[in-house]
């Protein structure tokens, strides 16, 4: 058996037989290119080398993932995203210092030689025989250029890539049959525009125009002599010659690119001196990578793009083909997002609610009539840090939500009141409300088993003072719990489901609401993107649109941008203009004292109400403007913090109410995105007030009908209406302080068909 020298090399034997090994494999290849009809090489053991002919011509250039950029509705940047940070660009595009540096130290002979180098072959094949291993290559860029087209196809698949970069024969002579005929189809300049646009350059830049910028923050054509020998230099090894973790090292590769061009003669020798004599130069920008880098407050909002093209088959039947889609990358997303919106959002809630805080809140706002999501936000920032979250309050679970959403309290009566309306109950409606009550049983549902009060659960008030009979109008200002029950008792639960539905008023989770009367108190969760577009459509006199975020989308293949189709909004009748102008009538106008007076604005029709759940765990509320609708919510991401005795924004609570907190956030919020906006009225409706009440007041102006043409009918010394926004007065309402807990098992969470924690009726 032939021994090894003494230098601890191969023997002479095993030199010439490694010699002759490598030297059979050029000469196999010179064959299949001269004579490819000869079939099979036949270079190794049995099969492991598929026949030359049989390998298939049709190679074709993957698409590049490249960076996403996300635009908001007037073109400003929000956010870039990306699998692959890459801009593809065009060869006219890149120094041609750069081009000279990568062909010198990678393929030197790239314009003088085919797809193969064979000579190169021959002087690496001699080389490495004489090192008794591989100390030289001999890939030309085109062969660089298709195993790279192999590595992008493999994406981030540890296997493929595996398999895409194995050193073997049978790669080897499949790389080799592809590089012919990148080169007979594409030509040398289009070879290397493709290489420089695909090649590694460490730091998470893919392609020369990335690497420039991560490296010297400028673009690939302003790269100098220096900066493109470093650049060049790195392809081989992107972690050994990081510039930016081991400067020397980089310096001495950059060095040696330097001096290649200068043997090259593509530059003197002179010139190679000079750069050589360089500081490497560097101005690193970081990687902005994903929704975390999102501007303007922005990052939950980009994230529910993402959450919505994953999810939209129109872009892809399957998950798996929109996952493709997305990480491929190369799109422009022009979203619903207004500046001015998303601005006001995250100063408002900036002002009144701390990151610091033991509760957060969410605020969200849509246009009415089109679906468009202009703006949303929360305190808590996006991040995975002390004090941020990942988690977006504002949407439902499956589209980035943090749970089920969250109990709305008394937000949600203004559907019971519309379901009502459109039964054909007059504005006008009187109940008794008794201060307490059983849930009224049996009560109708969809099904043919009505609901019964099995456990005599009952439902009371929020205060002792609080007792009936009262009239629809006086009952939504106050928040009449039992009002609202007594109303799902007249007309059975299913034309309110009937109207949630009409609505796309859904549970967080995705579910439908229970039927159970105690949903006319709002103990199931909701999200405050439901709970905006929902009301909405009372804005927009009965049309609901559902919601959209993006505007429309482009994508870069192949050097050309290509249109994709978007989600659209669609818009129905929820309800007729009547009921729609019926409830803006109950909810508008300015709130007179107390937590109301501190949500309405002063300066344009505005509607809404506010709800405060059981143990004062969530407080919202929710309005809207003939031209735009927005939600508010305050609580506890995990539902275990009682709103009471408690500082929010640096401001003290004894007790949190609907219109206390959020009220404000909602205030200013709406007044920021509305600043410069036209300001319409409202088609208010004539809806008397109780013979009763005559000479009493209701809270509104003496007899002008109010600031948006309520229909008061009082003086100044007007009783007032809770929480919701019915109409300006001199009257004072006192805060009603709750005197009761819900029942035991009503907990969000339960089954279907509990009743679960209701409002506080405010």
């Amino acid at each position: 058996m032939p021994k090894k020298r003494s230098g601890g090399g191969l023997s002479p034997t095993q030199q010439a037989a490694k010699f002759l090994g490598v030297s059979v494999l050029a000469g196999a290849v010179m064959a299949g290119i001269a004579l490819p009809a000869a079939g099979a090489l036949g270079l190794a053991a049995k099969g492991s080398v598929q026949g030359f002919d049989d390998i298939p011509d049709n190679l074709k250039s993957p698409s590049l993932s490249q960076r996403t950029t996300i635009l908001d509705s007037k073109g400003g940047q929000i956010a870039t995203v990306y699998s692959r940070d890459r801009t593809v660009i065009d060869i006219k595009n890149i120094s041609p210092y750069m081009q000279k540096a990568i062909v010198a130290i990678e393929d030197s002979r790239f314009y003088q030689h085919g797809a193969i180098d064979l000579k190169g072959i021959l002087r690496a094949v001699n080389q490495n025989a004489q090192n008794g291993g591989v100390a030289q290559g001999a890939s030309t860029l085109t062969q660089q250029l298709v195993k790279n087209y192999f590595v992008e196809e493999a994406g981030d698949d540890p296997t493929k890539v595996a398999q895409a970069t194995q050193q073997t024969i049978g790669r080897k002579i499949r790389e080799l049959k592809y590089a012919i005929q990148l080169e007979e189809k594409l030509g040398k300049k289009k070879i290397l525009e493709n290489y420089l646009n695909i090649t590694f350059f460490g730091e998470q830049a893919y392609g020369i125009e990335a690497a420039s910028q991560r490296y010297f923050s400028k673009p690939a054509k302003a790269l100098n002599l220096q900066e493109s020998a470093l650049l060049a230099g790195i392809v081989q090894s992107p972690s050994r010659y990081d510039p930016v973790n081991d400067e020397e090292e980089a310096t001495k590769r950059r060095n040696t690119v330097l001096q290649r061009m200068a043997e090259v003669h593509d530059i003197s020798q002179e010139q190679a001196d000079a750069a050589k004599a360089t500081k490497l130069g560097l101005h690193v920008s970081q990687p902005k990578n994903g929704c975390i880098t999102a501007i303007k407050g922005a990052g939950f909002f980009c994230k529910y793009v993402e959450h919505v093209f994953l999810s939209e088959p129109v872009f892809g039947k399957t998950k798996e083909e929109r996952a493709k889609v997305w990480n491929q990358g190369g799109l422009t997303i022009r979203t619903t997002l207004d500046p001015q919106s998303q601005a006001s959002i995250r100063a408002s809630l900036k002002d009144h609610v701390y990151k610091s805080d033991k509760v957060a809140a969410a605020a969200t706002l849509v246009e009415p009539g089109t679906g468009k999501i202009l703006g949303m936000g929360q305190s808590k920032p996006y991040g995975y840090g002390k004090n941020e979250t990942e988690y977006n309050y504002s949407v439902n679970y499956d589209m980035g939500g943090s749970n089920y959403g969250f109990p709305t309290g008394s937000t949600f009566k203004p559907f019971v009141a519309a379901a009502a309306l459109e039964q054909g109950r007059p504005a006008t409606q009187e109940y008794s409300s008794p201060n307490s009550m059983p849930y009224p049983s049996p009560v109708q549902t969809c099904g043919s088993k009505p609901w019964t009060n099995q456990a005599n659960e009952k439902v009371p008030n929020e205060s002792a003072s609080e007792k009936g009979p009262y009239q629809l109008k006086e009952a939504m200002a106050k928040s009449v719990n039992t009002y609202f029950v007594q109303m799902i008792s007249d007309i059975g639960l299913c034309p309110v489901m009937n109207q949630i539905d009409k609505l796309g008023v859904v549970q967080g989770n995705g579910d439908k609401l229970p039927q159970v009367p105690s949903i006319a108190l709002g103990a199931k969760g909701i999200s405050p993107l439901t709970m905006a577009t929902a009301y909405a459509a009372f804005a927009s006199r009965g049309m609901y649109c559902t919601p959209i975020a993006i505007e429309s989308i482009s994508q870069q293949i192949g050097g050309r941008d290509k249109s994709l189709d978007v989600p659209k909004s669609t818009c129905s009748r929820a309800m007729s203009e009547q009921t729609a102008d019926t409830v803006s009538t109950l909810l508008s106008g300015v709130i007179d004292s107390g937590t109301g007076q501190q949500a309405g604005l002063t300066d344009r029709a505005n509607a809404g109400k506010t709800g405060t759940t059981d143990e004062r765990k969530n407080a919202w509320f929710v309005g809207y403007t003939p031209n735009l609708s927005g939600a508010v919510w305050v609580g506890s991401a995990t539902q275990q913090v009682p709103m009471t005795s408690i500082r929010i924004g640096g401001v003290f609570h004894d007790k949190v109410y609907g219109g206390q907190v959020p009220g404000p956030i909602w205030r200013d919020l709406m007044t920021g995105a509305l600043a410069g906006k036209d300001a319409p009225s409202f088609n208010l409706v004539n809806i008397p007030d109780p013979v009763k009440d005559k000479g009493k007041g209701d809270g509104q102006d003496d007899g002008n009908n109010g600031r948006h043409g309520g229909n008061g009918n009082g003086g100044n010394g007007g009783n007032g209406n809770g929480n919701t926004i019915v109409g300006q007065t001199d009257g004072g309402v006192v805060f009603p302080t709750p005197s009761f807990s819900i029942p035991q098992g009503w907990i969000q969470g339960n089954t279907n068909s509990g009743n679960g924690n209701g409002g506080q009726g405010n």
